[in-house]
């Protein structure tokens, strides 16, 4: 029996839950979340639950050491969770180019900076939790003991990452291959698979609270580990890791706001986009070449802007008003002609990921999103302790002067971002598309499609995607109409189909519908379910 193989088209169709949902990648980890619900918890109690379930049963794309952020609404207000970590503040951006870099590598400690996740679990639970932290990791505590059955997306990743990362050499290494390969290899789909280490410490982190990763027994594991494999984090590091809540930013599409996470993330160039589109008429299908076409030269212009502008804010001047301001916007959106283009960035005044969301029975909603970054992340894993550290290092440049130029102690640009869509004082609902650099023109194609040609959540996610690639170079998924691709060819762009469609990004959204019921989808380019009650 092959449990790879899938002759049949397959068709899913939204759920709609009166009490509360999660929706995610992986159907264990939503389960875990429902379980918090229906233990009387609320949706950031389901929110931690799944994602912490996520780093055992999804380890492919997210763990103990990944980073996170997150959109909460609450009682009519948004509130907005950075949870990225910073670099060491011993990196040394100049002996990586005096060594022949030019990027930061993304295997090894170079391109570790310190996680976030573990705290932006606490934070999210001081603040709005029902629920003991201790309570919500026991699910996940019990999958990585127990054991759970690898599923077909997650084994495929797992294989492909078995290539890659088992041929690197080093000690810092070893941790991953006893952690992540049994007698050399991978597991198979279906496949029960054991994480004790990860059991050890998720269970410490439940007995002793989140910030034993920061400042207590865990955390000087990690820096003995950094210390004796040629990593340079320090118990400073760590300890002076904390969460920041931070104001969400927004822009319109006709009548709508749509809401992400400020920079050191991407989701201002998900904006742009947006806010370009809002300024051009509505295209006469989601599917339409001329639609198509706009919105990949729209995102294009905002990919731009953001390779040079997006950076962490507080060590230097990132103009996020002032990108999204409307005489700025209309600049870019006049760039917008019949032709593909390569944009460069604008000159504005001067002023391996898991997604989740999740809702409760009160109108509360999680939009929550966690990655190593590429895969299993660095490749460092604290060995017998089940910690992937990931390599969001890899987000810096090693550019001199640039605004996003790797130093110590400072944030990199960020690809994961979390979604939310309202309209007026009312909520949508959260929305987001995992992926890498797909998340942006993901989220603009989730808001296009929902906003401007009224597909229901499940609907949208299964519609044909395109994917920027850079210059004129734009990919198209297996759905994607001959007529259109053609089309799209005819005004100059360079398209492609790839083998997979993997790559255009895993979606999840919950929309607030009338009466408080809630509509549901989930992506059929993964694994995952959405779980309801």
């Amino acid at each position: 029996m092959d449990f790879s193989a899938y002759p049949f088209a397959t068709h899913r169709l939204p759920m709609y839950a009166a009490n509360g949902a999660v929706a995610t990648s992986q159907p264990l980890a939503a389960q875990a979340g429902l379980a918090m619900l229906r233990a009387g918890g609320n949706a950031v109690d389901a929110a931690i639950a799944t994602a912490a379930a996520l780093t055992v049963v999804e380890p492919t794309s997210n763990g103990i050491g990944s980073d996170a952020f997150a959109l909460i609404w609450k009682d009519g207000q948004l509130y907005g969770l950075n949870a990225s970590g910073r670099a060491s503040a011993q990196f040394d951006a100049q002996a990586l180019r005096a060594a022949g870099h030019d990027a930061v590598p993304a295997h090894g400690w170079e391109a570790v900076t310190v996680p976030g996740c573990v705290d932006a679990w606490r934070a999210a639970n001081e603040r709005f939790g029902a629920l003991p932290l201790s309570r919500l990791l026991q699910p996940a505590i019990d999958l990585a003991r127990d054991g759970f059955p690898v599923s077909p997306v997650v084994a495929f990743f797992w294989a492909r990452a078995a290539m890659e990362y088992a041929t690197l050499a080093g000690v810092q290494f070893d941790g991953w291959r006893e952690a992540f390969l049994r007698d050399g290899k991978p597991p198979a789909v279906g496949e029960r698979w054991c994480l004790p280490g990860h059991a050890q410490t998720l269970s410490a982190l439940a007995q002793r609270g989140p910030r034993d990763f920061y400042e207590g027994a865990i955390a000087e594991r990690i820096v003995a580990f950094s210390q004796a494999t040629g990593g340079v984090f320090s118990a400073d590091d760590l300890a002076g890791h904390h969460s920041e809540w931070v104001q969400p930013i927004s822009t319109r599409l006709r009548g709508y706001e749509v809401w992400e996470i400020p920079p050191n993330g991407a989701g201002i160039a998900a904006l742009q986009a947006i806010a370009m589109m809002d300024g051009l008429p509505v295209a006469q299908d989601h599917v339409d070449a001329n639609g198509w076409h706009q919105a990949i030269e729209a995102m294009k212009l905002a990919y731009a802007d953001a390779a040079r502008f997006v950076a962490d804010p507080a060590c230097g001047p990132v103009p996020t008003a002032a990108l999204l301001a409307d005489d700025y916007i209309a600049s870019r959106r006049r760039l917008i002609g019949g032709e593909a283009g390569t944009p460069l960035a604008g000159t504005p005044p001067q002023g391996g990921t898991v997604y989740l969301c999740s809702a409760d029975r009160d109108g509360m909603m999680v939009s929550f999103i966690q990655s190593n970054f590429e895969g299993f992340g660095s490749g460092v894993v604290v060995p017998g302790a089940g910690i992937s550290m990931q390599n969001r290092g890899i987000g810096f440049t090693l550019e001199k002067g640039h605004l996003n130029e790797a130093a110590p102690g400072k944030r990199p640009y960020h690809t994961i971002i979390p979604g939310f869509l309202t309209r007026g004082a009312e909520a949508l609902g959260p929305f987001g598309v995992m992926g890498g650099f797909m998340q942006p023109q993901g989220h603009l194609q989730v808001v296009l499609g929902t906003v401007d040609h009224g597909l229901n959540a499940q609907a949208v996610l299964d519609a044909p995607r395109w994917r920027v690639e850079g210059g004129k170079t734009v990919s198209v998924d297996s759905r994607t109409p001959a007529a259109v691709a053609a089309a799209l060819s005819a005004r100059g762009h360079d398209v492609q189909r790839p083998e997979l469609d993997i790559g255009f990004g895993r979606g999840q959204i919950i929309w607030r519908l009338a009466d408080g019921v809630y509509e549901v989808g989930t992506e059929w380019r993964a694994d995952g379910v959405a779980a309801v009650y």
